[in-house]
């Protein structure tokens, strides 16, 4: 199906049984390699007067994502996904915010002054938007070059409270959960609808091109795929996050078949507990934080969810680390998203036999 990946219907089966914490015949990794120097493609070079027009340049993020897939060889449960990314406030750009960008992210200008109903009432999700216009086309050009050759996902979504503080600011936000916290439900509400309108959108053109559920977090599954995730809530109480956020998480997860939700950072730890209580949450992605990678500090964090009979992501691990993790975990549920210290095909073939007999042992 996909020529950069010819085992993919493998993969995909493997995927499926994670979202159910199950295995079929061994646990999720990920592994890649360069490709051998004489095979390599040149990567396309252009000069750009600022970081904007890279980013908004089709032909040359096309050209670098192919060039990017090619010069890969992906082993194990390792996917040649690309997805259009213009940063992750481009679902509140399209709103109006104006989009700043740097070299490897971009972040949107506040626009939403208050919470009045005057204020709330001009606030809409323009599909003629540059910024959506811009993903269309990139989603398109990224589907015509990569037809039966690599995997094409949507892009990164960011509804709920992360574009609430995206729209008004997070100072402001934090401000207005004390003050009008029903103005704030009513906002994330109208964002999660409008989420959905956007979301079907450019589910509807991928699933029509052949494409599985995929995204920047390169899992795979059949039909609607979503990465619900809320960084604003590591400045709120859990009595707030309960009130004013989780139920349009909810919302999120249940309008999805596959959900894994994207926890990042060491305050947003203590929603853990409640996060997997919502049946709709299949999956979690631990972000430690900066100073904390590292699989070994987060094992108590991956038992804690593999005692709830959900799947989860491993942080990268080292080839020479595999047995002490398989020592401290079941196989059960467990996608290993990177191993690292592997440079040789025949390394990496020692690797798969590990953690298939990981399988076995159990």
């Amino acid at each position: 199906m996909f020529s950069m990946k010819p085992d993919f219907a493998a993969v995909l089966e493997r995927f499926e049984a994670w979202w159910q914490a199950g295995i079929i015949d061994r646990p999720l990794y990920s592994l890649s390699l360069p490709v051998p120097p004489e095979k390599r493609v040149p990567v396309p070079r252009k000069s750009f007067a600022c970081p904007r027009e890279r980013w908004l340049d089709s032909d040359y993020v096309v050209a670098a994502a192919e060039a990017r897939l090619a010069n890969t060889i992906f082993l194990g449960d390792s996917l040649p996904v690309v997805f259009p990314n213009l940063g992750p406030d481009v679902f509140a750009a399209c709103y109006g915010c104006e989009l700043e960008f740097a070299e490897s992210t971009s972040w949107s200008r506040p626009i939403l002054k208050d919470l009045s109903e005057e204020s709330l009432s001009g606030l809409v999700f323009d599909q003629h938007s540059e910024p959506f216009l811009k993903l269309v086309e990139i989603t398109e050009a990224l589907l015509q070059a990569g037809r039966g050759r690599f995997i094409v996902g949507y892009t990164d979504l960011h509804p709920g409270g992360d574009a609430a503080a995206a729209l008004r600011g997070p100072q402001e936000l934090l401000l207005d959960t004390i003050d009008r916290p029903e103005a704030v439900k009513k906002l994330v509400g109208r964002l999660t609808d409008d989420f959905f309108r956007c979301y079907d959108f450019f589910q509807r053109r991928l699933q029509a091109a052949g494409m599985p559920g995929t995204s920047w977090l390169p899992a795979v599954a059949r039909g609607k795929y979503h990465i619900p995730s809320n960084d604003f809530s590591c400045m709120v109480s859990e009595n707030m996050f309960e009130e004013l956020f989780l139920p349009d998480i909810i919302r999120e997860c249940r309008y999805m078949d596959h959900s894994i939700y994207h926890l990042d950072g060491p305050q947003a730890l203590r929603f853990l507990d409640r996060l997997l209580d919502i049946p709709a949450i299949q999956a979690i992605q631990w972000v430690p934080g900066a100073g904390r990678e590292g699989w070994r500090r987060s094992i108590a964090v991956y038992q804690r969810i593999q005692s709830r009979k959900k799947a989860f992501q491993i942080q990268p691990v080292p080839a020479a680390d595999l047995d002490e993790l398989f020592s401290l975990l079941a196989p059960e549920g467990a996608w290993i998203s990177h191993i690292s210290g592997i440079s040789t095909i025949e390394e990496a073939e020692a690797v798969r036999q590990k953690i298939c007999s990981w399988t076995r042992r159990r």
